[in-house]
């Protein structure tokens, strides 16, 4: 008997999502707000998009960090988002185990993008202040491009592993996975085998890359702390320190939440797993969510498009 599960799931063909268990009774009133936070995140992000390409004023470091910054999130968003939808609305549970695969790569590759690029905005905050002079030569087009392509490749790199490794484990367990999408660490749990070798190589990758971005944000924003306390006037340092507050509001808006999620997934198992998956949801939606709003208020040049853009088509 115990072969024959074996055999069943030593290559499955799909896996089961089951959503948010304990909750299955409020997943449609869970998708209102979810729904509405893709939404918005899709309109935000595509406007943002819009008028950075629409304004030749806007074509800088900074706007060209923003949208790369907008297609992550859409990317992010949309790989998680409509599939939890068809769970809530129409119970399609099923996942074929490469679209799984592939899913849990999307998501772990463009969360290393969207990390690796708020520390090239924080680069740019650094240059921007702190050298201003020199902003757009040591800051040109080239350099950005440069940034954004290594930005990418080491997503794509260090995440490379993460399918190869969990497709090479059987799975005899089972192949329901209690989570609303294909969750890294939530599907190699199901293996019947040894799966030391991913948590340790996840567990590498978060460190490196949180700790180094995070390493290097912290000291691009003290430097930028030390320069803006030392500005003559307190309208100056006001306005200045308004710049850099939509970014920090972004950083700690991506940040707290995945933090949380990780940590408490590997290292805290009394959390109840509702809360969790709720919680990991949080992560991959507010953010881009609230990226183009925050970028959208606080910086003047996208607001006044913005106004712009729906002045004109109601004249």
């Amino acid at each position: 008997m115990s072969d024959s599960n074996t055999t069943d799931f030593t290559n499955p063909s799909t896996f089961n999502l089951l959503g948010i268990p304990g909750l299955e009774a409020a997943h449609v009133w869970i998708s209102i707000p979810f729904c509405a936070l893709y939404v918005i995140a899709v309109l935000g992000n595509f406007t943002i998009l819009f008028i950075v390409k629409r304004e030749p004023s806007l074509h800088g470091p900074m706007y060209y960090f923003l949208c790369m910054l907008a297609v992550t999130d859409l990317v992010l968003s949309t790989s998680t988002l409509p599939k939890t939808l068809s769970i809530f609305w129409f119970n399609s549970r099923e996942i074929s185990f490469s679209a799984c695969l592939t899913q849990m790569y999307f998501i772990q590759c463009f969360s290393t993008m969207e990390s690796g690029i708020f520390m090239a905005m924080a680069l740019d905050r650094y240059v921007a202040i702190c050298d201003p002079l020199r902003h757009s030569t040591i800051l040109t087009n080239t350099v950005v491009a440069k940034i954004g392509l290594a930005v990418l490749l080491r997503g794509c790199m260090l995440v490379l592993p993460y399918p190869f490794l969990a497709r090479q484990w059987p799975y005899c367990r089972t192949n329901i996975i209690p989570h609303t999408y294909c969750e890294h660490i939530a599907v190699v749990k199901l293996a019947c085998a040894d799966i030391r070798v991913s948590s340790y190589y996840s567990l590498s990758v978060a460190f490196f890359v949180i700790g180094l971005d995070v390493f290097f944000i912290v000291v691009s924003y003290t430097q930028i702390l030390r320069v803006i306390f030392s500005l003559p006037t307190k309208d100056t340092r006001l306005k200045t320190l308004g710049t850099c507050s939509s970014h920090l509001g972004v950083i700690l808006a991506f940040y707290t939440p995945a933090l949380f999620s990780f940590l408490t997934q590997r290292f805290v198992h009394n959390v109840a797993l509702h809360f969790h998956i709720l919680f990991a949801n949080v992560y991959l939606l507010v953010p881009p969510m609230l990226n183009p709003i925050i970028y959208g208020v606080r910086t003047k040049q996208i607001q006044d498009r913005v106004l712009r853009l729906f002045t004109h088509k109601g004249t």
